[in-house]
């Protein structure tokens, strides 16, 4: 095995060079980079006054408007900006939040009571009007991302008992309806005037509750925070939060090893010896509620054959590339439910690995000498570095794969309109909930929005509305374990990993905690 590991190591370090001459050419080293580098130099000269904390993360935000987007990057940004209504605890419990307290007055009706002097960034104070009008907002076609988690709500099924009491109702009994307020996409609470007067340019404009309001976005390269002294929870201790978008990950490093950051996350294994051996950095790890996918657009010829795709499936061996990629970090996946996750089903063991059995099931399709194919993938390196692993080991069954990498805002608009083959990327589950894990990625009403397999199964469309209409119990358990044995049988996904949250902080910075959920409080952060 160990000669194994370093042979697909040297094909990585020997394609990726080839790799550079692909269409991402530039993707991990964007145009923002070097003026980031000298802001850089400044940061570090700054910071003895300490009144600023900088995080380096991978991406840029999308959008900071919460119902246009479903992606980490901008809720890693938003988590600052925004309230939700209701939020989990330490148990993961739904526990109030910008609602003092609620009610379930039945299986589809729901009674909030907010806190009361809640501020706006623009000044105005939280009322029931403003859930109501966000609510709507959600379930209109401007929520399309995020119609998985809020799909179920009545739009007549609002009642403003008074200012600071509201009811809300759902088309039907839904088990995940709490948990899925607690996402940024579902449980945030827009106001009303801020959004109307900012129109099309509100996702520009953000205005929330939470302890940091919007001060400037440099597209691709940073977003500027600053305190809103009339938030009405504990103060953060410092006045302003600049969030960098740095692609390449040892340029992340480099900038907290010189202080330009505080924070860098996706700190990857190449780095982590480096960071763990700085006496000014600390090394935070916290397994993650993510996993990494390679995917088949099963609209596309040959991927709308379920035998292509188990034999492409049966031909990667997900074990070796993982423990070569990561050595350590996170773990092999086995089915879209993370194991943190309630009703992961453990019985469904490692993905199994069979060339002959491939080359067999490849023949059966119509296809003895293979094809050709084309992989997106976005510039992040483990993506890169796994995806030049299975091309090399697709050849095994004569499946030519011609890599392309795209930059992120490309990559994902191109996955959203289906101009796609085969694909590599993310799903991070953000609520303890199984519904989140599988509702958005295999639910044939989500295609395009966060079905980019584009999968089709109305057996799973069955299993899954049957799963929202259950309590939870060992039946819905049951449903929740034949669903993930359907999805594997069908393969619309190849589970590669689950991630593991690494995250480097420098020796001076106190109270950061990783949510396993990959989007990150850090207004309670400390700066000694």
């Amino acid at each position: 095995m160990k000669k194994k590991l370093a042979i697909i190591l040297s094909l990585i370090m020997m394609l990726s060079m080839v790799l550079v001459g692909c269409g991402g050419q530039k993707a991990e080293t964007p145009s923002s980079s070097e003026p980031a580098s000298s802001e850089a130099g400044e940061s570090a000269e700054s910071a003895e006054v300490k009144d600023t904390l900088v995080v380096a993360t991978t991406y840029d935000a999308k959008s900071l408007d919460p119902h246009a987007t479903n992606d980490v990057a901008s809720s890693n940004v938003m988590q600052q900006i925004y309230g939700t209504l209701v939020k989990l605890n330490e148990n993961n419990e739904v526990v109030g939040s910008l609602a003092e307290k609620f009610e379930v007055v039945d299986e589809l009706t729901y009674k909030f009571y907010l806190k009361q002097g809640v501020k706006f960034h623009n000044g105005e104070e939280l009322k029931a009007s403003d859930v109501v009008y966000t609510l709507k907002r959600a379930i209109s076609p401007i929520g399309g991302s995020i119609a998985h988690i809020v799909g179920d709500i009545d739009p007549e099924g609002f009642e403003i008992v008074d200012d600071y009491t509201v009811i809300v109702k759902t088309k039907t009994p839904n088990s995940s309806f709490l948990p899925s307020l607690t996402h940024f996409g579902g449980g945030v609470i827009l106001n009303e005037k801020a959004v109307e007067e900012a129109g099309d340019n509100y996702s520009m404009n953000p205005v929330g509750t939470g302890p940091f309001k919007f001060e400037s976005w440099a597209k691709g390269n940073e977003i500027v925070l600053a305190r809103f002294d009339d938030y009405y929870g504990d103060k953060p201790s410092f006045a302003k939060m600049v969030i960098r978008a740095i692609p390449e990950a040892t340029n992340r490093t480099i900038e907290l090893e010189s202080g330009g950051v505080d924070i860098a996350y996706d700190i990857t294994t190449n780095d982590i010896k480096r960071v763990e051996e700085n006496k000014d950095l600390k090394l935070i790890r916290k397994m993650g509620n993510s996993t990494t996918y390679f995917a088949f657009n099963t609209e596309k010829e040959p991927f709308n054959d379920p035998k292509v795709r188990q034999a492409i499936g049966l031909a990667i061996d997900t074990e070796t590339i993982v423990n070569a990629v990561f050595r350590g970090v996170g773990a092999p996946a086995q089915g879209a439910v993370p194991p943190n996750i309630k009703y992961f089903n453990k019985e469904l063991g490692a993905p199994d690995f069979d060339v002959e059995k491939a080359k067999a099931l490849l023949a059966e399709a119509g296809y003895p000498d293979g094809f050709k194919a084309k992989v997106w993938t976005n510039e992040k390196k483990a993506r890169v570095d796994m995806c030049t692993i299975i091309q090399s080991q697709l050849k095994e069954i004569g499946v030519d794969v011609e890599i392309q990498v795209l930059e992120w805002g490309a990559y994902l608009e191109g996955i959203k309109t289906g101009q796609h083959e085969m694909f590599m990327v993310g799903w991070s589950t953000q609520t303890p909930d199984p519904d989140m894990s599988l509702y958005g990625p295999f639910h044939s009403s989500q295609k395009g929005k966060n079905n980019f397999s584009y999968y089709d199964n109305p057996k799973v469309d069955e299993l899954l509305q049957q799963g929202r209409l259950m309590e939870d119990s060992p039946e819905r358990e049951a449903v929740y374990a034949e669903l993930q044995s359907i999805i594997r049988n069908d393969a619309p996904w190849i589970v590669m990993n689950n991630g593991e949250i690494v995250v480097g902080v420098r020796s001076n910075i106190e109270g950061f905690e990783p949510s396993p959920f990959g989007y990150h409080v850090l207004y309670n952060v400390d700066i000694k």
